[in-house]
C-alpha cells in the first residue's frame, strides 16, 4: 500500500480527475489543487484496503451534516433587513425584484406608470438606526449595522451606504440598491 500512495504523486491532474470522478461520482470542483486530489485518492485507497470510517464517525458525519444544511437554510431565510422595531423586508439581490411591502398597492411598484403614462420615481425605503443590512456578494456574507449618522462594517465606520458597497465590491455602485433598499 505505501507503494501505491507514493506512486499518487506521479500521476498527472488528469489522472487524479479521473480518479476523483471514479471516486465521488463528478468531476473536481474547478480549481482544486493537484495537492487535494492526491490526498483525495491516498485516503480512498487507504479506506479500501483498512476501511472507511467507523459507524460511529458516520453517524457524527451525518449529524455535522444535517447541521451545515440547516444554517445554510437558515441563511438563505435570513436574507432581509431586520428593523429595530421588529418589520422584517426582504432584501433581494441587485439583479432581483424587490417588493416593498404587501400592502401598497401595485401602483406603488417601481416603474409603475402613472396616469399620465410616464414612468414613477425609483422608491427608496431608507434603512432606520439599528437595522441591520444583509448581502451575499461572491460568495461572502456581509453584514452592516445601521447606526445613527452613519453604517458599521468590518468594525469601521462609513458615512454613506455607497461607501460601504465600494469597499465590499471595489467599485462604484448605489449602496442603497446594492443592499436592495431601491426597487427599479
Amino acid at each position: 500500500m505505501e507503494q501505491e500512495l507514493a506512486e499518487l504523486d506521479n500521476l498527472s491532474r488528469d489522472e487524479l480527475g479521473a480518479r476523483w470522478q471514479k471516486q465521488h461520482g463528478y468531476l473536481p470542483p474547478t480549481g482544486m489543487r493537484r495537492a487535494l486530489l492526491i490526498r483525495s485518492a491516498a485516503w480512498h485507497l487507504q479506506a479500501k484496503r483498512l476501511g472507511g470510517y467507523s459507524a460511529e464517525t458516520r453517524r457524527r458525519l451525518k449529524i455535522a451534516m444535517a447541521d451545515v444544511s440547516k444554517t445554510l437554510a437558515d441563511r438563505r431565510a435570513d436574507q432581509h433587513v431586520q428593523q429595530a422595531d421588529g418589520a422584517r423586508s426582504t432584501v433581494a439581490l441587485a439583479d432581483d425584484a424587490y417588493s416593498t411591502s404587501r400592502s401598497e398597492p401595485p401602483s406603488a411598484a417601481v416603474g409603475a406608470k402613472t396616469g399620465n403614462g410616464s414612468l414613477s420615481k425609483p422608491k427608496r425605503r431608507d434603512a432606520q438606526p439599528g437595522a441591520r443590512l444583509i448581502r451575499d456578494w461572491n460568495g461572502r456574507t456581509h453584514v452592516v449595522d445601521v447606526i445613527e449618522g452613519g453604517y458599521v462594517f468590518e468594525a469601521k465606520l462609513y458615512s454613506s451606504l455607497t461607501a460601504v458597497t465600494r469597499k465590499i465590491t471595489g467599485t462604484h455602485w448605489s449602496g442603497p440598491r446594492f443592499f436592495g433598499l431601491v426597487t427599479r
